[in-house]
């Protein structure tokens, strides 16, 4: 999904303002006032400071300044944002409150941590729990409103191959953009040989921990010592509070088993392995905390995948059998095995559920190249087969793998051929961004929007909107 480019530093701005680390004690004004309104939603004068504070720091930290008042940018953004979510009430937009009620839950969880205690969070903000939940849930209501709106907007553009082509014609050749660096490669991939062992091992780590937490231990503070789940271990394997079916379907399946208290068998997904605690369900929301395992390696179980893949790396040098036919027989990659070795982004796309399977790219930026795999990559010369070597997958399992480079692409000015899809983006996001000033245009046109005279004098992008 296209990221919001007008509305995303407002949103930024309510995250850097609003919450966990985030979350600023309000500031106190001798005179608060309302400065804007649009359509049913106000803007406060408070907001304006706080906000554009937090954009002077984040531009100063970024080494960037502007010459417009960032009040005045703050403004601007503010009332395109309401004007957004009030049209988003209009059209009755399905706005994902499960995630809004999640992210909440998650900045309040931070806080406390930080804070050490809900009795000091509500002292620091002095107001009561429920009031600081309120108001982080306005706010995030809003921006995904917002969100939503644009999203529905933009993606209703889109762009045929003929725009794409006028639209590089007409680029000045001065201002075509730099395409970094890529590397092409295939590659052979085998796992440790003992992977059903170490998965063994795992699950009894796993129901050895179970046990202990029916007999008496916190859940919460194993899953600090041993969840390698980074980001939920510090919050003791809390997850906050979802849908279910935001989880991967082996995860979600075992939670709707159990009662608030429960605790599960050891649960397997493409992650690892799960101990999943149910601590409440409000309707059909789940607040689940969990301690993730992975299968643990050492150097020595890779000595046969090693001493496979140098055989066969020997056997490529040699001519005795083609890269290609090697992949076939042996790698366990399935993403790249069915294109002969050549590896592509699919498991990404995969993973992280984002992007259009069909604008999966065989390039690779270095940023974007795993780093054991560009250590390799860089000392080879096309078409030379590396040695074996350890690498990881894209959830962090281990493996060994040798590759071949097939090519590498310099910095270059892009070009219609051989950078079609940067291209084709570039083409899209203007046709998109026309569309949505387009947009603002007539829908400010037909809602109400009032603005403080001490504010009529600012230097906005989008001058119709200053009524």
């Amino acid at each position: 999904m296209q990221r919001n480019k007008l509305t995303a530093l407002v949103t930024g701005m309510l995250v850097v303002c609003g919450s966990g680390d985030k979350l600023r004690a309000q500031e106190k004004f001798t005179a608060d006032k309302v400065v804007a309104v649009v359509g049913n939603s106000a803007v406060l004068y408070s907001d304006i400071d706080k906000y554009s504070k937090a954009l002077i720091a984040q531009r100063k930290q970024q080494g960037y300044t502007s010459e417009r008042d960032p009040r005045c940018e703050v403004l601007e953004q503010q009332i395109i944002q309401k004007l957004l979510y009030n049209q988003s009430q209009i059209d009755s937009l399905d706005i994902p409150m499960e995630r809004i009620e999640e992210v909440v839950q998650s900045n309040l969880d931070d806080e406390i941590v930080k804070h050490g205690s809900v009795a000091a969070l509500e002292m620091f903000y002095h107001k009561p729990i429920f009031s600081i939940r309120e108001e982080l849930k306005d706010r995030y209501k809003e921006s995904s409103g917002a969100n939503e709106m644009e999203n529905t907007i933009r993606n209703k553009v889109h762009v045929t191959p003929g725009e794409v082509e006028k639209f590089y014609k007409k680029l000045p050749k001065d201002s075509l953009p730099i395409i970094p660096e890529q590397y092409v490669y295939s590659q052979i991939v085998l796992y440790p040989s003992n992977v059903e062992d170490a998965k063994l091992r795992t699950k009894e780590r796993l129901l050895e921990l179970r046990e202990r937490i029916l007999g008496g231990a916190r859940f919460d503070m194993l899953a600090r010592t041993y969840s390698q789940d980074a980001q939920s271990a510090i919050r003791g394997g809390d997850m906050g509070l979802s849908s279910k079916d935001i989880f991967v379907p082996p995860f979600a399946e075992a939670l709707s088993k159990l009662k608030p208290g429960q605790v599960s068998g050891v649960v397997e997904t493409m992650y690892g392995f799960h101990l999943i605690h149910l601590i409440d369900k409000i309707g059909n929301q789940y607040h689940v905390s969990h301690i993730l395992l992975k299968p643990q390696y050492t150097d020595r179980d890779l000595e046969a995948p090693y001493d496979k893949l140098d055989s066969l790396q020997k056997r490529i040098v040699a001519g005795e059998m083609t890269f290609e036919e090697a992949v076939m027989e042996n790698s366990q990659d399935k993403y790249s095995k069915q294109n002969g070795g050549l590896v592509s982004n699919l498991e990404q796309l995969e993973i992280y559920n984002v992007g259009d399977p069909t604008e999966a790219s065989t390039k690779f930026y270095t940023e974007y190249l795993n780093p054991e795999d560009y250590k390799v990559l860089q000392k080879l010369k096309p078409g030379e087969v590396s040695a074996p070597f350890a690498s990881q997958d894209m959830l962090q399992n281990l493996l060994c793998k040798i590759v071949r480079l097939e090519k590498v692409i310099p910095a270059h000015p892009a070009d219609l051929k051989e950078d079609y899809l940067q291209i084709e983006r570039m083409a899209l996001a203007e046709k998109q961004n026309k569309a949505f000033v387009e947009w603002l245009r007539e829908k400010s046109a037909g809602m109400y929007i009032r603005i403080d005279d001490e504010f009529r004098g600012c230097d906005f992008m989008y001058d119709f909107l200053l009524k």
